[in-house]
């Protein structure tokens, strides 16, 4: 268990906690326990699906500036890809995810939000990508991540003013999926990935690559992607059981294992 990065199981659901008070400020070491703890989500068998939270008062509020402000161009030349790297473990995790966004999610904090399939935000939630006000853009994702789920004029907008995007209208664009009250933020998220705990891990990790994959190339490629992936969970037992039971039983009546 890391310092400012807990990792708890319950049900199927790990829950990747950040603690690192007041604002949970993604220093080196939130960065490095945040690449351990998607680690070892990734490799148990009891974790089916992911939420990612920092707390009840904020998710994450960007990187630690104070930590920046003295570095120099090799300084971040050198951090950058461990930076970008730490997030990227959390957008591979083989499982359902989703963020559980209280308060503010702004700079990384956003960037480590839009790593998750999901996004689940309180009515107070304000997210954002302010880097532009540093002098800087977005080094975690931001300019990648975030046009492909909003649209590039969109995203040129908030990654051009450093603009905070107020709960309702990351709703209205897609950037969240669902508002709720503060206090059921957590709760909510849990209750959107914990509908594939049941689910056929396997195939639920082909759909996840082939989705994420198919994004970045052109359609037949992506065409192959799942053709690929298609075929290769005839190989699973899981396949085997979904088929049988639904010409036995009908369909939604599958029990999966996981293998």
């Amino acid at each position: 268990m890391g310092q400012v990065v807990r990792l708890e199981v319950d049900g199927g659901v790990a829950t990747i906690m950040l603690d690192r008070p007041p604002m949970n400020a993604l220093s080196r070491q939130v960065q490095e326990e945040l690449r351990e703890a998607a680690a070892e989500a990734t490799a148990r068998h009891d974790v089916r699906a992911v939420v990612v939270y920092g707390g009840p008062k904020v998710f994450a509020a960007g990187a630690d500036i104070k930590e920046m402000v003295a570095w120099s161009y090799a300084d971040i030349a050198a951090a950058g890809a461990d930076l970008q790297g730490s997030f990227t473990s959390i957008a591979r995790i083989p499982k359902p995810t989703v963020a559980a966004i209280t308060g503010y999610a702004l700079g990384g904090g956003l960037e480590l939000a839009l790593c998750c399939d999901f996004r689940v935000a309180g009515d107070n939630a304000k997210l954002g990508q302010p880097e532009i006000q540093l002098g800087v853009i977005p080094g975690a994702g931001g300019t990648q991540r975030l046009p492909r789920l909003v649209g590039p004029a969109r995203a040129k907008d908030i990654v051009f003013t450093g603009r905070f995007v107020s709960a309702e209208e990351a709703l209205a664009i897609g950037l969240v999926d669902r508002v709720v009250p503060p206090d059921e933020v957590y709760s909510s998220a849990r209750a959107l990935v914990e509908r594939y705990v049941a689910g056929p891990a396997l195939a639920l990790r082909a759909a996840k690559e082939a989705i994420d994959r198919g994004l970045d190339v052109d359609l037949s490629t992506g065409l192959e992607i799942e053709r690929i992936a298609f075929a290769s969970l005839f190989a699973t037992e899981d396949r085997a059981v979904g088929m049988n039971s639904f010409v036995e039983n009908g369909p939604g009546k599958a029990e999966f294992h996981g293998r």
